[in-house]
């Protein structure tokens, strides 16, 4: 976990794996001089190592999330996260909504899009519970180097990428890709239809593993998402282009704790 633990207001951000916290060093960087920003890998990715009961829930991912603003002291936040764990974040606004100032999610589509991509995109061992964590767990290496090959844009070097993900798999970090696949089929898109907390989506045009997948399509489960297209990434925007990122959510955050404090008028963030 990383926290610059400042009195600014705070931004929470996660990776998306196979991605681990060293990939987002240059936005943390960009970052750091106006926010709080915490960073942490969710329990099956990282070095965060989930319990034998964890099984991806939505209520499960945002318990994590939540805990850790508990234990971080954290009074309110925006989070900053990335496909499937921005459905843990929409859990999390919608169990506490006046701890959650803003949602900026990349690369997160409605649950019903998510389901079609895991058809599309994810072998059938790794979508059956027991074998699909013996088999994801025994080649979570070439998993995780293929990955950026089809994620990021053909004119992007994939190698950057891989050798950080690689470089923490081979340190002990997990990639439990099975796990969170699982999990999250088990859900529905109904259950996220009531968030009420600002929403950004920022979506990668070029992330050829969502060609067919609808950039506007969380909308039809919370129709005041604004979504901000990204025409030269693919599936990591805050991090292939994290100074145009930065941007975008600074501006977001501001707004968004400036009517928290006309709301509240409580100035601690």
């Amino acid at each position: 976990m990383y926290d610059s633990a400042s009195d600014k207001p705070c931004v929470v951000l996660v990776p998306d794996g196979p991605n681990v916290i060293e990939h987002y060093d240059r936005l943390i960087e960009l970052l750091t001089p106006h926010l709080r920003v915490v960073c942490f890998d969710m329990p099956g990715f990282g070095h965060s190592l989930p319990s034998p009961s964890y099984e991806h829930s939505l209520n499960q991912g945002a318990a994590a999330v939540l805990g850790v603003l508990d234990g971080l002291n954290i009074k309110s936040t925006t989070l900053a996260f990335s496909c499937a764990n921005g459905f843990y974040a929409l859990r999390a606004a919608q169990i506490a909504p006046d701890r959650i100032l803003h949602l900026v999610l990349s690369q997160t589509p409605s649950l019903t899009a998510m389901h079609r991509w895991v058809d599309r995109i994810i072998p059938w061992p790794l979508k059956t519970p027991v074998v699909g964590q013996i088999v994801g767990w025994l080649f979570q290496k070439k998993a995780a180097n293929k990955w950026y090959n089809v994620a990021l844009p053909k004119a992007t070097r994939a190698q950057p990428f891989q050798d950080k993900a690689l470089n923490a798999l081979n340190n002990g970090a997990c990639f439990c890709l099975a796990g969170v696949v699982q999990g999250l089929c088990r859900e529905h898109e109904e259950s996220l239809s009531n968030v009420t907390t600002p929403i950004t989506v920022i979506w990668g045009t070029k992330d050829r593993s969502h060609k067919p997948t609808d950039p506007n399509s969380l909308c039809k489960s919370v129709p005041h998402a604004e979504v901000v297209q990204f025409q030269d990434c693919g599936h990591f925007p805050d991090v292939e282009q994290p100074e145009r990122y930065a941007e975008i959510l600074l501006e977001r955050i501001a707004k968004a704790v400036k009517n928290h404090h006309v709301q509240t008028d409580d100035p601690a963030i």
